[in-house]
C-alpha cells in the first residue's frame, strides 16, 4: 500500500506472505492493526479492500515501517540469525509497526554506496535494521541521513546505535578460562573477512592474557573455507610451539577446527582444549559437547524490537552500543 502496488484490494495473505518474507503469524498481527487504524475493511470471502488513498496510507506507513536489511536470503542463514529476525518481526507487528524484509547483497559491498542511494529511492521514509555490516556500509548510512540501527558491532569512531553480543568480554572470559587451565599457547581462529565484533573479541583475548608469563597467542586468520583453514591448523600444530587450546570466532568453523584435529589423532580436551565463541544448535549435538557462549535470543530479538519501535516512532536514537553478555556453557571441549 504504501508504494501504490495495491489499488483496491490486498492480496490474499498466503501470497502477500510470500511478498513481505514474513510468517502468516506475523501478517496477521499486522493486518489486524492496519484494519483497526481503518486502512482497509474486510469484505465478503475475506477480501481486505483498501480504503485510504494511497498518498494518506503512503504517509503513515512510512512513519511505521521498518526496513529489515540482509546480505543473504532467509532460508540461507545460521538458525539463530532466522529465529532473531523473525521474533523480532513478531514484536514490531505486535507494537503496531509493519516490517519490510529487503535482501540486498551489494548493500554490504566494498563500495555500496549507489546500491544504498537506490535502496532508499525505491523505499524512503523507512528506518532501517541492519543485520551483518561493516565499516563502508556504516559511513554511508552517516553521510547519507538514514536513521538506522546496526545488529553487530561499530568501529568506535561511527556514530550509529547498535547492539550486539558483548564479544569483547566474552573472549575476555574465555582467555582467562584457558589460563585456569593452565593453557599457555592459545590461537584464536578469525576469518580474514573479519566484523568490527572479531577485531573486540580479539581486543578482549589480549587484555585477558597480557601481563601473564609465558603466555604464546597466535592469530590464525582464514579464507572461510574448510581447505584453508584445515592447512592453517596443521601449519601452526607444526611449528616448535603448537597451540594447546583454540578460541574460535565462528559456531560452524569451530565444528571444522574439532572434527580436523580428533582426524590428525589428537584428543580433546586432554591434549587440546577448544572454545567457540558462537552458539548454534548443532554444537549441543556434538562428542564431545562444545564449550561455547550462549546468548538469550528472546531477550536480544526484544531488544532490538523496543530500539527499533523507538526509532521509527520518534525517528532518533542516541548513538550508543548495547552489549548483551553471553553465558559461558562450559562443555566438554576445556
Amino acid at each position: 500500500m504504501k508504494a501504490g502496488h495495491w489499488k483496491e484490494h490486498l492480496p490474499a495473505e498466503r501470497e502477500l506472505a510470500r511478498q513481505l518474507q514474513v510468517g502468516r503469524k506475523t501478517l496477521r498481527a499486522a493486518l489486524k492493526e492496519l484494519e483497526s487504524e481503518g486502512t482497509f475493511e474486510t469484505g465478503s470471502r475475506q477480501r481486505r479492500r483498501i480504503l485510504l488513498p494511497a498518498g494518506k496510507v503512503r504517509a503513515k506507513a512510512q512513519k511505521r515501517t521498518v526496513g529489515i536489511l540482509i546480505a543473504s536470503p532467509m532460508q540461507t542463514l545460521h538458525v539463530r540469525r532466522m529465529f532473531v529476525i523473525q521474533a523480532v518481526q513478531e514484536h514490531l507487528a505486535k507494537a503496531g509497526c509493519t516490517t519490510e524484509l529487503h535482501v540486498r547483497p551489494r548493500c554490504f559491498s566494498a563500495h555500496p554506496a549507489r546500491a544504498l542511494t537506490q535502496l532508499r529511492r525505491d523505499h524512503p521514509g523507512l528506518v532501517w535494521i541492519v543485520f551483518g555490516s561493516k565499516e563502508p556500509m556504516q559511513r554511508c548510512f552517516i553521510e547519507q541521513h538514514v536513521l538506522c540501527l546496526i545488529i553487530g558491532t561499530c568501529r568506535p569512531d561511527i556514530g550509529l546505535p547498535s547492539i550486539d553480543v558483548d564479544h569483547r568480554a566474552a573472549c575476555h572470559h574465555a582467555g582467562n578460562v584457558l589460563w585456569r587451565k593452565g593453557h599457555r599457547r592459545i590461537a584464536l581462529v578469525l576469518p580474514d573477512d573479519a566484523f568490527d565484533g572479531d577485531a573486540a573479541s580479539e581486543h578482549g583475548l589480549r587484555t585477558a592474557l597480557h601481563g601473564k608469563a609465558d603466555v604464546h597467542l597466535q592469530i590464525i586468520r582464514h579464507d572461510g573455507t574448510k581447505a584453508n583453514l584445515c592447512a592453517l591448523l596443521d601449519k601452526a600444530l607444526r611449528t616448535a610451539t603448537p597451540p594447546t587450546a583454540f578460541l574460535i570466532a565462528r559456531a560452524n568453523h569451530a565444528l571444522t577446527v574439532a572434527m580436523h584435529l580428533m582426524r590428525r589423532g589428537h584428543a580433546l580436551p586432554r591434549e587440546i582444549a577448544l572454545i567457540s565463541r558462537d552458539e548454534e544448535l548443532f554444537l549441543e549435538s556434538t562428542t564431545p559437547t562444545f564449550a561455547r557462549y550462549s546468548i538469550n535470543l528472546p531477550l536480544y530479538a526484544r531488544r532490538i524490537a523496543t530500539s527499533a519501535r523507538q526509532l521509527a516512532e520518534t525517528g532518533a536514537l542516541p548513538a550508543n552500543a548495547t552489549r548483551l553478555m553471553p553465558e559461558f556453557i562450559r562443555g566438554e571441549t576445556v
